[in-house]
């Protein structure tokens, strides 16, 4: 059974991502604790609200050192949502620049669509060869819920390195990154713990790169 650690940093939706693990046979701790979490087979970065709190309970837990020796070690990360934005250079919401944990670069910012927020199921476009959607049809919906997200992908492609697989989605008109599957480190824009059986599929999924 794999032992994972939700990384409790005062973001909320820490129960029921719990929850949603244990459905899909992981060993699930919530908590704050470096050692706990540096050591987990995974690491889940949750998160709901603004970008800058989300930042700002990050770091008073050391949650960006975390993440940094996890994936310094190859060892696995997921970031749902707002846990998934946090993971680019920068935030900007009302017009505040909040600096993010650098691991990819980006910019998480307002969709550009005529109602916001993106609230409900939706489909994604996922790249050939993702593992992380591996035996989901292409019209499997997941649960979306924010305002802001990333709009355009800016990591150039390394001559030597696998290139992240990233997916797409569509609000109105308006694409943005629905997930990315990058070495050791994945997340998702949508809530997969949310999401009914596809969502607990794709955390299955999840779980089989961990043992």
């Amino acid at each position: 059974m794999a032992r994972v650690v939700v990384l409790d940093y005062g973001s909320g939706n820490l129960r029921s991502a719990e929850r949603a693990l244990q459905r899909v046979g992981a060993d699930v701790e919530v908590t704050s604790d470096h050692r706990a979490a540096r050591d987990a087979d995974g690491l889940v970065v949750p998160g709901v609200g603004a970008y800058a709190a989300c930042m700002e309970g990050l770091n008073s837990v050391r949650g960006a050192r975390i993440i940094g020796e996890r994936l310094a070690g190859g060892r696995p990360v997921l970031g749902i949502c707002v846990g998934m934005q946090i993971l680019f250079d920068r935030g900007i919401e009302h017009g505040v620049l909040t600096e993010g944990c650098g691991e990819w670069p980006g910019t998480v910012e307002r969709l550009e669509a005529p109602i916001v927020p993106h609230m409900g199921w939706n489909t994604v476009r996922t790249p050939e060869g993702s593992k992380l959607f591996a035996g989901l049809d292409k019209d499997t919906r997941f649960y979306f819920v924010h305002s802001y997200g990333v709009r355009r992908w800016e990591l150039e492609r390394a001559e030597h390195l696998r290139p992240p697989l990233v997916t797409w989605a569509d609000h109105a008109g308006d694409e943005f990154v629905a997930a990315v599957e990058n070495g050791p480190l994945w997340a998702t824009q949508f809530h997969p713990e949310k999401s009914g059986d596809a969502g607990a599929h794709l955390l299955r999924n999840w779980l089989n790169t961990l043992s």
